[in-house]
């Protein structure tokens, strides 16, 4: 009964906060609307609604699915430092992190749900229920690992949150078991994502064993870049402590994994332009265009020059310390590292076709609208989400019951938690 008690605390802290707070909200409430009405679009008339074809079936949605996956995995990056090197500071921000991942795991599956058109399809990605190919199906692989990974990023938030609001400490024996597991399963999430594309042997921009290492490395670029902006959004609005270290960690740890990715850019290239073949068919498409065709061409240049610009700030070290500087080299990173793995490597893996045809893709405006809506609810979830947890662990809600007082709502976090 405690428990429920807990959980309605939680919920009853969304309904609570400034202007500021119900305004994001409100704002976000309307891209959902459009997402939303974007979808029944889509339901109703199917498919053909999208640019996607027989010849590129996966576009703009499988596209922010491969990012978010690697926006989730990165939370791993908060949890080894906090609980295996016993970091204070980290081990503030750490909840906050898996608040993040359970908001992108979410949003990463809605995009597969959205990609196969009929609704009913959904019933296939359950097990026991529908025809749920596995072991057989990596997609089916990708359902456990994500289902998986979302369940433990769950559970132990809600554990911790839970021992905190009865106004006790959690016991680390009971549950560091699971972060230990969360710690490894959070590589597996995104390995088995990469394996879904270079499984495909039909298509050799994909079939490369580098694509593992690849989706890791910059997964690692991308997820503390946006835990970056994120914690100093709420380190502005709130009163939760998020120390300058945590930043500069994450700083360290993102130039590092952007230095890898872009060294595995160049092997790719190198491989496939040294001494080129019809397998490098596909890449020569998306840097230098086929045949008169240069759809992505503008994408992965940009992305190219995002991804160094954004390197050459990190590695100068006064500019990585210097928050105006980071913020935009995170923000140069994310929008590169977004291109790179979404439009710059899943829609060139269908150009050309098997049967040589080159068929380009642009995302149409339903696509867009339901993309707009899925990522305006990831980050609905963890507004509300982090909102919560700060206001836990702050100590402002607390189990009266336990005669644990709650603490007053002071200072400046009236745009969150007041």
């Amino acid at each position: 009964m405690s428990f429920v008690r807990f959980l309605i605390a939680g919920v009853r802290e969304w309904l609570h906060g400034s202007r500021l707070y119900w305004g994001w909200v409100g704002f976000l409430l309307a891209l959902c609307a459009v997402g939303a009405a974007g979808y029944a679009l889509q339901l109703r008339d199917g498919l053909v609604v999208t640019g996607l074809s027989d010849q590129v079936s996966w576009g703009f949605y499988i596209s922010n699915f491969a990012f978010l996956v690697g926006i989730a995995a990165a939370a791993v990056l908060l949890v080894i430092p906090a609980y295996l090197f016993h970091r204070a500071d980290l081990k503030a921000v750490v909840l906050l992190g898996e608040g993040l991942a359970v908001a992108a795991v979410i949003a990463a599956m809605l995009f597969v749900l959205v990609d196969l058109g009929r609704i009913d399809r959904a019933w296939h990605l359950l097990p026991f229920i529908g025809r749920f190919n596995w072991p057989a199906s990596l997609l089916a692989w990708d359902v456990v690992v994500l289902n998986g990974y979302l369940m433990l990023n769950l559970a132990i938030p809600l554990y911790v949150h839970y021992r905190h609001w009865q106004g006790r400490e959690p016991n680390l024996k009971a549950y560091f078991p699971f972060v230990v597991v969360a710690m490894f399963w959070a590589i597996s999430i995104h390995t088995v994502t990469a394996f879904l594309f270079s499984a495909n042997a039909a298509r050799p921009f994909w079939h490369t064993s580098l694509l593992g290492p690849r989706f890791i490395a910059s997964a690692f670029v991308s997820g503390p870049a946006l835990i970056i902006l994120i914690l100093q959004a709420i380190r502005r609005l709130t009163t939760y402590p998020v120390g300058e270290n945590v930043i500069h960690t994450l700083a360290l740890v993102m130039t590092i994994s952007l230095q890898i990715s872009l060294f595995f850019v160049i092997a790719e290239l190198f491989t496939d332009f040294y001494n080129e073949t019809t397998h490098a068919a596909s890449i020569r498409y998306l840097f230098f265009g086929l045949h008169g065709a240069t759809g992505l061409r503008a994408w992965i240049w940009a992305a190219v020059v995002l991804n160094v610009a954004a390197l050459t700030i990190l590695m100068i070290n006064p500019l990585r310390r210097r928050l105006a500087t980071l913020n935009v080299a995170c923000g140069l990173a994310i929008v590169g590292i977004w291109i790179e793995k979404g439009m710059g490597l899943v829609v060139p893996g269908f150009i050309p076709t098997p049967l040589g045809e080159v068929f380009e893709y642009t995302p149409s405006a339903v696509e867009l609208a339901v993309s707009v809506g899925i990522w305006a609810f990831g980050a609905l979830v963890f507004t509300l989400l982090a909102k919560s947890s700060i206001a836990i662990e702050l100590g402002h809600v607390r189990d009266r019951a336990s005669g644990a007082p709650a603490a007053p709502r002071e200072g400046p976090a009236s745009a969150l938690s007041a």
